[in-house]
């Protein structure tokens, strides 16, 4: 009889283990970072929010997606950058930088860039557009004429 209490005993953590188990719902959730060499950054972020429709609760709005806003370095130029700012994107890029014009295209692939229709704010400390998130692909350089 102690034999079979202790068999049972020793096969009950094994039924306990032998629950089923499964995963219904999972995502890649993590940071973002920069990656520099030479003249080129490469700036990314992963685990963003689902690409969907947006959730909204009261006044608060979530859109998910990938970022939309890239830099393009151009060499020598001022690092240009982009940032959150306020649920707008800045781009910005130190001050002064002398005789620099601020670029953007759609299509990198067949660039025609344009000088973007927002206004440059100077701070002193840094020179900076607001851009309001875009329905596609916005890149954006610093030229010297």
């Amino acid at each position: 009889m102690k034999k079979l209490i202790l068999i049972l005993g020793l096969l009950l953590p094994l039924s306990v283990l032998a629950q089923p188990f499964y995963i219904d719902w999972h995502k890649v959730s993590g940071g973002g970072g920069v990656s520099t060499g030479g003249a080129f950054s490469l700036s990314g972020t992963i685990g963003q929010h689902d690409a969907s429709t947006p959730m909204t609760n009261s006044s608060y709005v979530l859109t998910g997606g990938f970022w939309a806003l890239y830099t393009v370095q151009t060499p020598g130029a001022p690092k240009l950058s982009i940032t959150l700012s306020n649920g707008q994107a800045k781009v910005y890029w130190p001050s002064p930088s002398i005789g620099y014009s601020l670029q953007s295209t759609t299509n990198i692939l067949t660039p025609n860039w344009i000088t973007p229709p927002q206004t440059v704010t100077d701070t002193g400390v840094i020179k900076y557009i607001l851009v309001n998130p875009p329905a596609g692909n916005n890149f954006y350089r610093l030229v010297y004429p």
